[in-house]
């Protein structure tokens, strides 16, 4: 028995059940069996007068004997007889002789309660059977959505992922000219699965495979595979690559493709049988005994470790294309697409924004142009301009401003020469990213920042520039320590003291960046929620003792760098008091003893019809 009859028995099964519940629903309690005595019995029964009450309908006579006994009979009720029934003081009732038509509507009324439960599951039918075949009332029917032709994609469109890009090109030029590949013997990958994080562009990638080659496009969810009936899943696969076989060549795009593709038996109790018949059909249609020509399967997702080993082997997803997060250069190509459809003011330096926003995603990317569009729709400008996309990537990056936010002179004084110290401890030393801006308006849980700009993307640090780091975290606490007192410092520099021990932790642990311990790695082997040190306890309290000794040789050059320009720390964390916000330029100008000519941060953001920050009045 195939799959499509088996949940057309169980529909009719449920049917059948309903049915006999509401019959037994309707089911009226009865009197006692009556007995079946002739009518001189009856005759005799009144006479003796042990008759309590008698029902007559028709010929058909009813009686209860005083004994409580029913009996029945049938025969005529003369005049005579019914006023010696009477005398005996019995009771007497006549009922009239049902007509057809009153039957009918009794058996319709009996069915009422019937036909109102099953509506809604008939409407549910019908529904069903308007989405097509493809299984028992259209539940096997593929859910996978083909993209309108006014939809297209392009690759001009898709930016900051040329190396991925350039690995799908091969697959757009087989879907154009596939015979120039088939007459050597080529064979085309028949998947190609999309690898990396969130918000990196994959499903717009694939939209643009399609668009580049001009063939059709399906798209459809992992999730929408499963079902809560069994077989439904493999149906939809099924009928998803029939769709596809009559649209050759084309692509089918399987996003979030974890949601069924993972590893089989790892559910609890063994694994999910729906899910596991759904991928079994998915890999028979993939790389089975018939030729899928011309449809190529390409899929999305952030978890490949999960998936089954079989999906990924060779002749199914033959090739895995990595979508990493854009680096300098592509965020800048990415900010170029999306800034086209908003006009920009001329002073938008786009290199600025990519480099202030290092492991963005494209998505995050458009939401930061749509962020500063906002901004500047709201106080009437005509275009978006540096300021409103620096205010966007601080709200996108720290969250909003806090302006209700009351703190103290005090407490904005503390803020101000803490910001300071970070600030002029970045300045000075010369393996740290330059100082983009110093700030002392709450935002988020913060209640102050000072933010780098990294120059270029970086894949490794050298030792000069992880303690340069370390120092820059120590400048708040110790600039605190130099102007209000030892027992003046707050808690304000928890975030800097975690930041610095990590640093330090892992150049001792993990970079091999120590003193004494050598060329060696001692990263704690984590399995589930069982951790485990791979060396002794003697090793770990000299890791512990390299550790504290970076710490302490950092806090004291720190110490001694801002103690020697504790003049310098004044001008900052007084300009920061008089201004809220300045720039990386700005600073050098304080340092060098230039005066500043902006106005005051607070009254710029104040000011009617305008809330956004001015940081540079250039």
């Amino acid at each position: 028995m195939n799959q499509n009859h088996r949940n057309a028995l169980i529909w009719i099964g449920g049917f059948l059940a309903l049915f006999v519940l509401v019959k037994m629903m309707n089911v009226a309690p009865t009197e006692p069996a009556a007995k079946s005595v002739a009518y001189s019995d009856f005759l005799k029964d009144v006479r003796d007068g042990s008759i309590d009450k008698v029902n007559a309908q028709g010929a058909e006579i009813v009686y209860v004997l005083k004994n409580g006994q029913s009996q029945t009979t049938t025969g005529p009720l003369t005049e005579k007889l019914i006023t010696e029934i009477s005398e005996k003081d019995a009771t007497l009732k006549f009922k009239l002789q049902e007509d057809s038509g009153s039957s009918i509507w009794a058996i319709l009324l009996s069915w009422l309660p019937l036909i109102l439960l099953s509506l809604p599951f008939f409407f549910m039918w019908r529904n069903m059977q308007k989405g097509g075949g493809g299984g028992a009332m259209g539940f096997g029917k593929s859910k996978a959505r083909l993209l309108e032709k006014g939809k297209k994609v392009l690759f001009e469109e898709v930016a900051g992922i040329e190396e991925a890009k350039a690995d799908l090109q091969e697959i757009i030029d087989f879907l154009k000219e596939p015979q120039k590949f088939q007459r050597l013997g080529a064979r085309i990958p028949r998947g190609v699965l999309l690898v990396g994080p969130p918000g990196t562009g994959k499903t717009l990638l694939a939209r643009a495979i399609a668009g580049e080659a001009d063939v059709p496009f399906f798209s459809i969810s992992g999730s929408d595979f499963v079902e809560m009936f069994v077989g439904v899943g493999a149906s939809r696969v099924r009928d998803m690559f029939e769709q596809a076989k009559k649209s050759a060549p084309c692509i089918i795009f399987i996003d979030e493709i974890d949601a069924v593709g993972r590893h089989r038996g790892s559910g609890m109790g063994g694994g999910n049988d729906e899910r596991e018949q759904t991928l079994n059909q998915l890999l028979v249609e993939m790389d089975g005994f018939e030729e899928n020509q011309g449809v190529i399967i390409v899929a999305a997702t952030n978890r490949p470790d999960v998936l089954d080993k079989a999906l990924l082997r060779p002749g199914r997803f033959d090739r895995q294309v990595t979508v990493p997060n854009p680096d300098i250069l592509g965020r800048e190509q990415i900010l170029k697409v999306h800034m086209k459809k908003t006009p920009m003011h001329k002073d938008v330096d786009v290199n600025v924004i990519a480099r202030g926003t290092p492991g963005f995603s494209g998505a995050e990317l458009a939401n930061l142009v749509n962020e500063a569009a906002l901004l500047a729709a709201r106080t009437g400008k005509l275009s978006v301009g540096m300021k409103e996309l620096e205010h966007a990537k601080d709200k996108v990056m720290m969250g909003a401003e806090r302006k209700t936010m009351a703190m103290t002179d005090k407490e904005k004084k503390l803020t101000a020469f803490h910001e300071g110290g970070h600030a002029l401890v970045g300045t000075l030393l010369e393996d740290t990213d330059p100082i983009h801006k110093a700030t002392i308006i709450p935002r988020g849980q913060a209640l102050g920042m000072v933010m780098q700009l990294p120059e270029n993307d970086r894949v490794s640090m050298t030792r000069a520039q992880l303690l340069a780091s370390i120092k820059v975290a120590m400048g708040g606490r110790i600039a605190e320590e130099l102007i209000f007192g030892h027992d003046k410092v707050t808690t304000g520099a928890s975030s800097d003291i975690q930041a610095a021990t990590r640093i330090a932790r892992y150049m001792i642990r993990e970079g091999g960046l120590n003193g004494d311990l050598g060329f060696q790695n001692f990263k704690n082997e984590d399995e589930g929620y069982i951790s485990s040190k791979p060396y002794s306890e003697a090793t770990s309290e000299k890791i512990d003792q390299e550790i504290a000794k970076v710490l302490e040789t950092c806090y004291a050059d720190t110490k001694k760098m801002l103690t020697d320009n504790l003049d310098k720390l004044h001008i900052l964390g007084n300009a920061l008091l008089e201004f809220e916000t300045l720039t990386g330029d700005e600073i050098k100008q304080l340092l060098d003893g230039k005066e500043l000519s902006k106005p005051n941060y607070s009254k710029e953001l104040y000011k009617p019809n305008s809330f956004i920050p001015t940081t540079d009045d250039k």
